[in-house]
């Protein structure tokens, strides 16, 4: 579903991507796994067409979206997108920032609710909450609405940035199995970028640590355990000393 080679992507001199390569099945969920600074994020927005390699090629769905310094449209793919702070519009209600894509889209308020109420049964949640603000509601809820507006749109692609983050250990639990099921039941291919290992085992097919601005190591979410890398084996263990035996 997405093929990228070689890319490279510097600020102010400073080398972020440093040749990349990666290659995503269709219909997978994969998790990119890395230290802060290390340019999972970077590595998105690439993908996303929001910054601009400085070279290499970027293919999705058997598109070249990117080569040679241009950008080219994704035609019809659809994309969806979980923020980590789940980025929901402060202003809008919640139906609203759930079918914030169909009403840009021009479709009528009764269609936009109902597509709301849809998806926010999808995640556990219901219609009590469609006329409350983003700040009404828990920061666990919110995370779920940002997943309801995520599938909303029934992508082809899914990105998940940090998805866990500022959750407390039960509600990251609900967040991850609800983006497995999601994910499984709509058949998208899945992206998603953390440092939280518990995440990365539960929701991943395939596991890619990115390290230095490359691609050192790749496998199954069951073999990780079983890597020789030292670069590897220090993040998954959360050990400050890279003197490991």
């Amino acid at each position: 579903m997405i093929t990228i080679s070689n890319l490279h992507k510097s600020f102010d001199k400073k080398n972020i991507l440093n040749g990349v390569n990666l290659n995503i099945e269709k219909g997978s969920s994969s998790v990119i796994i890395g230290r802060s600074g290390t340019g999972k994020s970077v590595l998105i927005k690439c993908i996303l067409g929001l910054i601009a390699p400085d070279e290499g090629s970027i293919e999705v769905g058997n598109n070249i979206i990117f080569n040679k310094g241009k950008f080219k449209s994704l035609n019809n793919i659809k994309v969806g997108m979980l923020f980590q702070g789940g980025a929901l519009f402060d202003s809008l209600k919640i139906w609203q920032n759930v079918s914030f894509y169909h009403i840009q889209k021009g479709k009528n308020k009764k269609f936009c609710s109902n597509n709301a109420i849809h998806h926010l049964e999808k995640v556990g949640l219901d219609k009590s909450i469609l006329n409350l603000y983003p700040s009404e509601l828990s920061g666990g809820m919110q995370k779920r609405v940002a997943l309801a507006r995520a599938i909303a749109l029934e992508p082809d692609i899914i990105f998940f940035d940090e998805p866990t983050t500022g959750l407390d250990p039960i509600s990251a639990d609900v967040i991850n199995k609800l983006i497995l099921t999601i994910v499984r039941d709509i058949g998208a291919t899945s992206i998603t970028i953390t440092h939280d290992m518990t995440s990365a085992r539960t929701i991943s097919d395939k596991i890619h640590m990115l390290h230095e601005g490359k691609i050192i190591w790749e496998g199954d979410k069951n073999s990780i355990e079983n890597t020789e890398n030292k670069n590897v084996i220090q993040f998954i263990n959360g050990s400050s000393d890279n003197k490991l035996n």
